[in-house]
């Protein structure tokens, strides 16, 4: 397993790491069980750093990571969490107040089973009601939770990059790292503009959704992928291609954001350890000769001329919903 240093806070992370969106039922039904097992294994693996969030599953995700890891030593991984976004509810999905923060980083501790989490991040801070509250209670509030002991890093996670940029050029309170998802793939590779940047201020960068949310899998993505029809038309094209020759077109996507540079860990939600082990072989054995030359076709007949992304999508239909409750 490689291993990058998480910007300037001293961490080791593996370059591929466990994402905790699919101990959730956000890609399908999971079983606690066959997630403990997982997550073990992954850990075996010389993975040794976990993402997770109260978002994914408002719950389950902690608590399955929490009963994998008792009896773990606790110098042995690495754990990142989040704040922000919480409930399904609309109403009750984001709260970046600090009164929620703090309650939100403490019930995740007790999920977790957990005195402390190495990584808290505020999570997808594009739909915030306005950057001062995140700037003015949220970060302060994580800022008095690592000298408590609580967190050792603060970072921030979110679609737009741009964002996040702004938020590190603002903030008065440090923060240590960034995480993007689905801006390092076949079809958005966008984050190559800004890695140098948030190197150059000591910011690890973190990397989540190599195949864009299950866009770039010959299954498909879920029914409530924010992509629009014309997208998903282009990643069908694709899929559909690799299916002629027999190749998954998930591991080739897998393989070029993991060789992508500058980025310290690539976050991967396992469905299970087959899934985890053929990830971590892509990145250590490299693709076959029919898949090198797949990826390269792929590239050149769907995506070499377009980006495809879903900027300023979810925030008008998340306010409009907003408006709708309101106004009932």
């Amino acid at each position: 397993m490689k291993y990058n240093e998480l910007g300037a806070t001293g961490i080791k992370v593996s370059h591929v790491s466990c994402g905790g969106a699919a101990f959730s039922n956000i890609y399908g039904v999971f079983d606690e069980q066959k997630s403990v097992d997982l997550i073990q294994e992954t850990l075996k693996r010389g993975i040794n750093y976990i993402e997770t969030g109260p978002w994914y599953g408002q719950g389950s995700s902690e608590r399955t990571i929490g009963k994998a890891l008792k009896g773990i030593p606790r110098d042995s991984y690495y754990i990142g969490s989040k704040v922000g976004r919480y409930e399904k509810e609309t109403a009750k999905m984001f709260d970046f107040s600090a009164e929620k923060t703090e309650v939100g980083l403490n019930n995740t501790l007790d999920l977790l089973g957990l005195d402390y989490v190495d990584l808290i991040q505020v999570h997808d801070v594009t739909f915030a009601p306005d950057m001062s509250v995140v700037l003015k209670e949220t970060l302060p509030t994580l800022e008095r939770a690592v000298r408590d002991g609580k967190a050792r890093y603060i970072g921030i996670a979110d679609y737009d990059i741009d964002v996040m940029q702004e938020l590190v050029e603002e903030s008065e309170v440090k923060i240590s790292s960034i995480l993007s998802y689905a801006k390092s793939t076949l079809f958005d590779n966008r984050l190559q503009n800004y890695t140098k940047y948030f190197k150059d201020k000591g910011i690890g960068i973190i990397n989540a959704a190599a195949t864009g949310m299950g866009l770039l899998t010959n299954k498909g993505p879920e029914p409530w992928h924010p992509a629009s029809d014309d997208i998903r038309a282009v990643c069908k094209c694709a899929s559909e291609y690799c299916k002629k020759y027999n190749v998954e077109l998930a591991r080739i996507a897998t393989w070029f954001t993991l060789n992508q540079p500058g980025i310290d860990t690539n976050i991967c939600g396992f469905w299970n350890i087959e899934q985890m082990s053929d990830t971590v072989d892509v990145m250590e054995k490299g693709l076959t000769d029919l898949e090198e030359r797949i990826l390269n076709e792929v590239q050149t007949r769907f995506f070499d001329k377009i980006t495809l992304h879903w900027d300023h999508v979810e925030l008008p239909v998340y306010k409009e919903k907003l408006n709708q409750i309101y106004k009932n």
